[in-house]
């Protein structure tokens, strides 16, 4: 039988959890195959989850940090029960390629892509669904193309619509948009194939930044979703991102 994988992040609460889980798991057998407990906050999670992007693994978080949207509460008395019990998401990241002047570089975003200035100048953007304008020029601190997953993280503090993980979309939202002002972004396809281009990168540079990665002046971006790849997230019963999402729906709907 697999013994679990215990990945941690430094910091004391996490290594305090990390000993008790480590306790229990010595006590008691944890039937379930490929299983990764991973301590941390969200943005732990998605550090571990893209080191093991060619991993077939289940990955349960525990939470130390502040929010823990990807994580699980950390209950010492029901952990194996929990685990066992937990219920499967999975869940795709986007692709991110971004053109500079002599490079181009890959990264994964499982939240989201964002592209925003570098200067004190606003950035000029257009936007293309392969070859079809969605915006043909956008005036702003810059642009966030964001999952189902990562629709109730930053997408959501710009204003960006919260979307069902069955929902087969992605959303594009601006980031303090001056002109057009009233413009409040567009939900499209999984299928899309998003092009943003920077129209004054010498003048107006920008960044784009998969997660918590950051590529500085681009000068074009593709985003599309890489469906090849597989995230399981195992979550409890009665707390699976999904509910996590509509909950978030509700709070935003009732404000």
């Amino acid at each position: 039988m697999n013994k679990p994988i215990i990945i941690s992040d430094k910091n004391s609460r996490s290594q305090s959890i990390k000993r008790q889980v480590i306790k229990i798991l010595n006590k008691k057998n944890l039937r379930r195959m490929n299983v990764v407990i991973v301590i941390g906050g969200d943005g732990f999670m998605l550090q571990t989850l893209k080191r093991n992007k060619k991993k077939n693994r289940f990955f349960y978080g525990i939470n130390s940090g502040s929010y823990g949207f990807l994580m699980n509460k950390f209950s010492k008395k029901n952990l194996i029960t929990n685990v066992i019990k937990s219920k499967m998401i999975s869940i795709s990241p986007l692709e991110m390629t971004v053109s500079r002047t002599k490079k181009t570089k890959k990264c994964i975003a499982i939240n989201e892509v964002s592209i925003l200035r570098q200067s004190r100048q606003a950035a000029n953007l257009s936007i293309k669904n392969k070859s079809k304008f969605i915006m043909k020029k956008l005036v702003s601190d810059g642009v966030m193309v964001s999952t189902p997953a990562g629709s109730t993280a930053y997408n959501l503090s710009v204003h960006g619509p919260i979307l069902n993980l069955n929902s087969k979309k992605i959303s594009i939202a601006p980031i303090s948009a001056f002109r057009p002002r009233r413009w409040k972004g567009k939900i499209v396809s999984d299928k899309s194939k998003i092009i943003i281009s920077n129209l004054n990168s010498s003048k107006r540079p920008v960044s784009a930044v998969a997660d918590n990665v950051e590529i500085r002046n681009a000068k074009r971006v593709i985003v599309t979703v890489a469906s090849k790849i597989k995230f399981n997230l195992l979550y409890d019963k009665n707390k699976s991102l999904q509910k996590k999402i509509q909950l978030e729906q509700l709070i935003k709907e009732t404000n």
